[in-house]
């Protein structure tokens, strides 16, 4: 029987959406598989500088220390199946192959899979020192496995005479979903008083947050930070939502040039890793074909292959599975746990979908220093290459400390659940400092601090915490992690170290 006129123009409508919301040009997808693979390759070579200190046993993160942090096997990684340097060198370098396997487009599902299995051994391996551009690549990643990546630009494309131009499975909608996901779940948690009044972005772009040296000038031009703060905050709730819903070319080119331009922006004003580049790769799939024409000329349309039952089932499963995660982070589905099974069926996928970058930005400026005490009398900051100590506002803040990761890790080393690296990463410094210095400029004594200056009922307060010492006491006096613990009572740890 014939369905009533009604519901028949309601399923054409459907599917029209569908088609348009979550088809995606195989140009994007080239581009998104060669600006992942190039990430991949740029974090192998990056995290080469501080290998020694991230990645050995008795480095920052001893794996022992590392696993009972982590507290589930859920939390699965390559690299710590064995505690030997090589293994943890062998798998880093994996990443950076599996990149360049991933660029090149050859085989690229199996070199999906490959870069995916090693990226979240790399990450968990350093999992303290992550941020949340890492979890959006190895959300990212996990969608790629399902996605026909090499049908433009790569060895498998050239000498077809038709390859494939438009993508439509539940693969390439997860993906349009899960970028969507980031950028309002990022925008309903800056829905506060500090975002509110306009003053956030010029607290965020500080170089005692998160900006650098041309943030901090843009921080002080008031009338501007503050119209950024409302640009942004208004752009992270209405464009996923306009990308979704309203899915017309000119509106998904819109949307995707101003978020590619916001990360721009941000690479350019401030220190937060991997977010920026990996941010712009996130958008690049969502470019309409009409803007893959302009940029590369006419291509006619062909659809690729079906995914195929399997694939398609296990993908759907996975995007279940998001989509629990990611109500529930947002207090959706009630204050109680998610049942085991499931939080641990999340954690093994990697899609954790909690997305609250820069959601809570109190009135604060922070900073860490290592006070070294060296063999000739000499005081340096140790977390600064050995500059001159400054205990108050150090020149550059974080940006002066090397490396995001550094950054990242001190942000979280005040809070009680991060502590157990305190000391572990004291040692650490420590040996690697004296083993690239003569014995007269050798570390004697370390402490490492992190110091806070806030406004508490309209005046400045200025709060230093002791977070570890090397060498340790002995059995004359208290540990570490007592003097911390001590010291660390009057703040409350996530006030302390908000995460990012």
């Amino acid at each position: 029987m014939d369905r009533p006129p009604l519901l028949h123009r309601a399923g054409d409508l459907a599917r029209a959406w569908w088609r348009a919301a979550f088809t995606l040009d195989a140009r994007g997808l080239a581009a998104f598989r060669i600006g992942l693979g190039l990430i991949l390759v740029a974090d192998c070579l990056l995290r080469f500088r501080t290998f020694h200190l991230m990645f050995a046993a008795d480095g920052v993160f001893p794996p022992d220390v590392l696993r009972s942090f982590q507290g589930t096997p859920a939390k699965w990684s390559l690299a710590l199946l064995s505690d030997a340097t090589w293994w943890g060198a062998a798998i880093l370098a994996a990443e950076g192959l599996a990149g360049a396997w991933l660029a090149s487009g050859f085989r690229s599902r199996e070199a999906s899979v490959a870069a995916w299995l090693v990226t979240v051994s790399v990450v968990r391996r350093t999992e303290p020192a992550t941020n949340a551009g890492d979890s959006l690549l190895l959300c990212l990643l996990f969608w790629s496995m399902f996605l026909p990546l090499n049908t433009a630009w790569s060895l498998r494309a050239r000498g077809r005479t038709r390859p494939a131009s438009a993508v439509l499975s539940v693969a390439s909608a997860a993906l349009v979903l899960q970028v969507a996901a980031v950028y309002f779940g990022a925008g309903l948690a800056k829905c506060n008083a500090t975002w509110f009044s306009g003053d956030a972005v010029s607290y965020a772009l500080s170089v005692h947050d998160h900006g650098n040296s041309l943030g901090m000038l843009l921080s002080r031009v008031h009338w501007l930070s503050r119209a950024i703060t409302w640009l942004i905050l208004s752009s992270e709730l209405l464009g996923p939502l306009v990308l979704v819903l309203v899915p017309t070319a000119t509106a998904r080119a819109t949307v995707a040039t101003a978020f590619i331009l916001f990360h721009l922006a941000v690479w350019a004003t401030m220190w937060v890793g991997l977010f920026a580049p990996v941010g712009i790769v996130a958008w690049l799939p969502m470019l309409p074909t009409g803007a893959w024409n302009a940029m590369t000329g006419l291509r006619k349309h062909t659809a690729a292959p079906p995914l195929g039952r399997l694939a398609s089932l296990a993908c759907s499963v996975a995007f279940g599975l998001a989509v629990v995660s990611f109500l529930h982070g947002l207090g959706c589905l009630g204050p109680s746990p998610l049942p085991a099974a499931l939080r641990q069926a999340i954690l093994a996928a990697g899609l954790e979908q909690d997305w609250p970058m820069f959601g809570t930005i109190p009135r604060q400026e922070q900073w860490a220093y290592g006070a070294a005490t060296l063999a000739d009398g000499r005081v340096v900051d140790l977390l600064r290459q050995g500059r001159p100590l400054q205990r108050e506002r150090p020149d550059g803040g974080f940006t002066a400390m090397g490396t995001h990761r550094w950054h990242k890790l001190f942000w979280v080393l005040p809070r009680a659940d991060c502590r157990v690296f305190a000391a572990p990463t004291a040692a650490a410094l420590a040996r690697d400092w004296n083993a690239r210095h003569a014995p007269r400029d050798e570390v004697r004594s370390l402490q490492l601090r992190f110091a806070m200056r806030r406004v508490e009922h309209g005046q400045e307060a200025l709060h230093d915490m002791l977070l570890a010492a090397w060498p340790s006491r002995g059995d004359g006096g208290r540990g570490n992690l007592e003097r911390l613990l001590d010291s660390a009572d009057h703040i409350a740890d996530e006030t302390v170290a908000p995460r990012r």
